[in-house]
């Protein structure tokens, strides 16, 4: 039995009200993500490659269309139920690494564990087992400030993993990393990929990026054009 995507879109648009006037964003756009695909996101800036990574990231829902997170058809859960969906089943990075300044690494690694409920010394034993994974055992008890922009990076990537997603949605990772940095961290991507089978869905502007994915989905104008 083959398992269900990690996330699907069929045909789903998405418009905003400005003014009283309806904006598309998307428009009618149908994108699958199956276990461990690694697939790459490029358009130019107002593409809507960011609203539908929103969308495959369970945090907005579509105008029309069908989206299913896991399976599970998203017009059929409550607020909820769907960010408990999401909170199992995606991990998100991020351009600007949003930790928390005043927390050891271990300790916002260990963050999203709290919001699921797991007990203490699990949350810690799960978060010093990703920082080690991700080269960082030696910088635990680091806080944010004390870490390189390189660093910082690997810390959100083990965050976004340590509730055990299938999906990992990196919203332009490499943005404020120089060039060397910023392979670094797309190695790291595609090595946690290749060995744990998580699913990694890059959104970018750059070509170069996009270019290590196994498929590139291009986007214009709220629709993917190849």
């Amino acid at each position: 039995m083959s398992q269900a995507p990690a996330v699907e879109a069929v045909d789903v648009t998405r418009e905003y009200q400005l003014g009283g006037v309806a904006v598309p964003a998307l428009r009618g756009v149908s994108v699958t993500i199956r276990p461990g695909d690694y697939a790459a996101v490029l358009g130019p800036s107002g593409s809507g490659k960011s609203t539908l990574m929103h969308l495959l990231g369970g945090l907005d829902r579509p105008t029309s269309g069908t989206l299913r997170i896991a399976g599970r058809d998203v017009r059929e859960l409550s607020a909820t139920e769907l960010a408990g969906l999401r909170n199992r089943t995606i991990g998100f990075v991020f351009q600007s690494f949003h930790l928390l300044a005043r927390t050891s690494a271990v300790d916002n690694v260990a963050l999203p564990l709290v919001y699921a409920g797991v007990r203490a010394g699990e949350r810690r034993r799960r978060a010093e087992e990703l920082l080690d994974r991700v080269g960082l055992g030696h910088r635990l008890r680091h806080r944010p400030g004390q870490l390189s922009g390189g660093e910082q990076q690997r810390v959100a990537i083990a965050r976004a993993l340590v509730t055990g997603p299938s999906l990992l949605l990196a919203d332009e990772p490499t943005g404020n990393l120089d060039s060397a940095t910023g392979a670094e961290v797309l190695g790291l991507l595609e090595q946690l990929n290749r060995e744990s089978g998580v699913a990694v869905v890059v959104v970018t502007h750059d070509r170069d990026v996009a270019a290590r994915a196994s498929r590139q989905i291009r986007m214009r104008d709220g629709l993917v054009v190849a």
